[in-house]
């Protein structure tokens, strides 16, 4: 497997928990463990913004381009959004009465959509003042990642210490289907291309199921060494994280293990693909930015 790191940008920080990458600009976002998000540019290596957002934990922080925005959401169970020019405090809300999780921001529609340990999903629309435009219930424990099908933006996967991943429709309240197989909590999921969705769990494995027939297709067993703590996919690769402080890239075709990468930057917690080759992980002691 030709994998290789051809041009790197590592920052130094407190452990970093969500990582983000500008579309359009040369920025990437990290939110971290201490409460403060960072905003660096990797062209010319150089801090252009920390905020303190909370004294807690920021899980999440993502770009919206296309309303010059920041959103973030913390432990404090606020959602906040920022003026990503001024980075200005533009509207600040309790979304949650629980840490947040996981946020996404839908593609077209004016919708974040935000996962939490009260185990609940809710969908906040920002052109109708923030209102909850649906909240979706159905996992006994904390939600820990959600994600959008990219073929389907009416589609939403969850993933829970409930051990099951659930599928969303836009509209409808109640889960589609419920997918079980894991012996643990599952920590991230993500698509990959077909109907194919991969899973990262507590028990050290990585599941591949197909969403259309409920069914898992491809178990890994023993794929980290700790819990499994991230996934992304681009291409025909599959990148996973753990606490075992490895990266592990895979062919999301034969699902052989390609290359594994150690950085010694402590545990990974969060990674960010942008199309068609630029990726972000997120470790306890910084981030490493790079092209393949």
């Amino acid at each position: 497997m030709d994998f290789e790191a051809i041009s790197k940008f590592i920052s130094h920080s407190d452990r970093v928990k969500c990582v983000d990458i500008h579309p359009e600009k040369p920025l990437i976002l990290t939110s971290l463990h201490t409460g403060n998000i960072q905003i660096w540019n990797y062209e010319t290596k150089v801090l252009i913004k920390a905020i303190e957002i909370c004294k807690k934990s920021v899980r999440c922080a993502k770009f919206i381009p296309r309303k010059n925005w920041i959103v973030t959401a913390s432990d404090d169970r606020r959602i906040r959004v920022f003026d990503s020019n001024s980075f200005d405090l533009i509207h600040s809300f309790e979304a949650h009465s629980d840490f947040i999780r996981s946020i996404e921001i839908h593609p077209t529609l004016p919708y974040l959509i935000s996962a939490s340990d009260d185990k609940s999903i809710r969908i906040w629309d920002w052109e109708n003042e923030w209102r909850i435009e649906q909240e979706m219930n159905g996992h006994t424990h904390y939600v820990m990642q959600i994600a959008i099908n990219p073929n389907d933006s009416d589609m939403i996967v969850s993933a829970s210490l409930d051990k099951t991943l659930k599928i969303w429709k836009l509209g409808e309240e109640k889960e589609v289907a419920t997918l079980e197989g894991h012996r643990n909590g599952i920590n991230c999921i993500s698509f990959l291309g077909g109907s194919r969705i991969i899973s990262g769990s507590d028990d050290k494995s990585l599941r591949i199921w197909n969403y259309e027939t409920k069914e898992c297709i491809e178990t890994l067993e023993g794929a980290h060494q700790n819990n499994i703590t991230c996934l992304v996919s681009f291409n025909n690769f599959i990148i996973s994280g753990s606490e075992d402080d490895y990266v592990k890239v895979w062919d999301s075709k034969s699902y052989r293990l390609g290359k594994e990468l150690k950085y010694s930057m402590g545990r990974i917690w969060c990674a960010c693909v942008q199309e068609p080759n630029f990726i972000s992980i997120g470790f306890d002691f910084g981030s490493i930015t790079f092209n393949i």
